[in-house]
């Protein structure tokens, strides 16, 4: 069995959590030069970056029990062992979490159901006066506002199965030319998927966009073997690029929804005076014009 039908077998059976605890900590190993942290290196390295026994005595434990986390039974250890590892590692924040979520897992609950947006959800998209839209863990696109449209494309004209923020940015040119740095953006966005994957490992649905992303897009499978865990979020700027107004900044603002299944609001507006925000205004007036 070749390589890539290995990978799309398990991930047509949901991610391995264990698998992805390997791989992530020996990625993150990788990328640590021996002379960047303090360590001599003799002869020819048959790995690139730090060896697991090096790794291990950087973090203060032993071979044997770093070996065991790295082959992914990481349950029984302590949350201070974890924060060794992380530090040794020199992981971000967002690293550190992902490394939490794949080594220790919160009991899993029932799949959520399908998820649809409360109508009171939908009235507040339409009120507010900037772009803004509502996605599933999954990343569906569950709601969004005229301004939304009008800024990253017509959502309403495409079937409700393609509605689906990184299949857009890996799958569709024009969804992906409306953004001034869109190899950014879908690192982040692999990003995303791979953090909510370690949130859901049984999620059939999500392993399933996973799966089509990576039969279709070779940047998609180019980023999901690095083991990112970038996922931009509040305060973030993104470039924009719009056929009409040009390029513009928009400030992002995502925050969690309440209820039973996770959704997430996000907002995004332009600093008060900028031509980013004339840009806006003008986008608004542009979509109003045909209700006027």
């Amino acid at each position: 069995m070749s390589s890539n039908a290995a990978q799309d077998e398990r991930v047509a059976s949901g991610l391995d959590r264990r698998t992805e605890l390997r791989e992530f900590l020996r990625s993150r190993r990788a990328r640590i030069r021996p002379e960047d942290a303090g360590v001599p290196s003799y002869g020819r390295r048959r790995v690139p970056g730090l060896r697991r026994e090096e790794l291990a005595q950087l973090a203060g434990v032993s071979y044997a029990y770093y070996a065991r986390l790295e082959q992914g039974y990481g349950e029984s250890m302590s949350a201070e062992v974890l924060d060794a590892v992380a530090r040794a590692l020199r992981l971000d924040t967002e690293e550190r979490g992902h490394l939490v979520r794949l080594a220790q897992p919160e009991r899993q609950s029932p799949l959520p159901a399908p998820q649809e947006l409360r109508p009171s959800v939908q009235h507040l998209l339409d009120a507010l006066g900037v772009p803004g839209y509502v996605v599933s863990r999954r990343l569906d696109i569950l709601g969004w506002n005229r301004l939304a449209a009008a800024v990253f494309g017509d959502w309403g004209g495409l079937p409700p199965e393609e509605r689906n923020v990184a299949r857009l940015i890996f799958l569709s040119p024009e969804a992906r030319e409306r953004f001034a740095d869109p190899q950014r953006r879908a690192l982040e966005l692999a990003g995303v998927l791979r953090v909510n994957a370690a949130k859901s490992p049984g999620d059939p649905r999500l392993s399933s966009l996973i799966q089509e992303l990576s039969h279709k897009s070779a940047d998609f499978r180019q980023l999901w073997d690095r083991h990112e865990v970038i996922c931009g979020g509040a305060g973030d700027v993104v470039a924009m690029r719009h056929p009409v107004v040009g390029e513009f900044d928009l400030v992002r603002e995502p925050m969690a929804l309440p209820g039973d299944t996770p959704m997430r609001l996000t907002t995004f507006h332009a600093e008060p005076g900028s031509r980013s925000e004339k840009a806006l205004r003008m986008l608004a007036e542009l979509e109003a014009e045909p209700q006027r």
